[in-house]
């Protein structure tokens, strides 16, 4: 089974999309179902992963009632206030839809970058074990020693950082060994996986597969082909990119792998990780 382990659903009349502005143009419409099932169509993709764009419960309990309705969302990784004192039962709440299969709390977003080091979190990760979820780690190369405090901590909990978190791609040799030494140091902990997904956001336009070959080589090395997951990103993606350009360079980029290592990446590991 093929499978987008990373992609997104809104509907602007919700609300609560903060960062959603007519200034990111492609962006500002609605997308739905209907909009990516060419896409997957022509790409082969069985089934996806739709991850939250919002950092509300509501939003949350939207995405499921989609996923409810329509058969290719395999999983929803949706966003819970994880240091509140209900953390706990929400989660438990939540967990009674097979369809829920993680959170994501946009540490990229929050003011401090230590925020996911706080021991507190330890009821909500606590539930979150106890119901068989997953956690999404949304950062840059800066949250990389707050993560590993994280993982360490939490050593049981399945985590997967998203995009590869976010290599400065258009800045070249200038961001790369911060970033490249955050993914070496949090590959060493059994615990974290990686989307290949997002690069080609972080990347200048007219972008080429010789532009990634690089940062995808060293996620490869650094997590190995049964810990890195394939996700499209869109239609974050539409920024900078195309579903299906971006779904051959990865194929092309990764050609160099078995053909069951390639099925891992492309939908293997995103099956094992998110429990499908």
């Amino acid at each position: 089974m093929k499978i987008d382990a990373h992609q997104h659903f809104w509907q602007r009349s919700r609300g609560d999309y903060g960062w959603l502005t007519p200034e990111l143009g492609p962006l500002w419409r609605d997308f739905l179902p209907p909009d990516l099932a060419p896409l997957t169509a022509a790409a082969g993709i069985e089934r996806t992963i739709v991850v939250q764009a919002a950092p509300t419960l509501e939003e949350t309990r939207y995405l499921l009632t989609l996923a409810a309705r329509e058969p290719s969302i395999g999983g929803v990784v949706g966003w819970v206030p994880m240091l509140a004192p209900e953390a706990p039962s929400l989660i438990a709440g939540l967990a009674r839809d097979p369809k829920f299969k993680g959170v994501r709390p946009m540490l990229q977003d929050l003011p401090d970058d230590n925020w996911i080091a706080d021991p507190a979190l330890g009821p909500a990760v606590e539930a979150l074990l106890a119901h068989d979820l997953a956690f999404d780690a949304l950062i840059f190369a800066r949250h990389a020693d707050a993560l590993e405090t994280f993982a360490t901590r939490f050593s049981p909990l399945r985590i997967v950082v998203d995009h590869g978190a976010k290599p400065p791609v258009r800045d070249g040799q200038a961001g790369w060994r911060p970033w490249a030494d955050s993914i070496t140091r949090l590959a060493r902990l059994p615990n974290i996986h990686c989307k290949l997904s997002g690069l080609a956001s972080e990347a200048a336009p007219a972008w080429t597969e010789a532009t990634l070959q690089p940062y995808v080589n060293h996620l490869l090395d650094a997590f190995g082909p049964a810990r890195l997951i394939w996700g499209s990103d869109w239609p974050v993606l539409n920024l900078n990119g195309d579903y299906l350009v971006w779904h051959s360079v990865a194929n092309t980029l990764l050609a160099s792998l078995s053909e069951a290592e390639r099925d891992g990446v492309f939908g293997a590991n995103a099956r094992t990780f998110y429990r499908l």
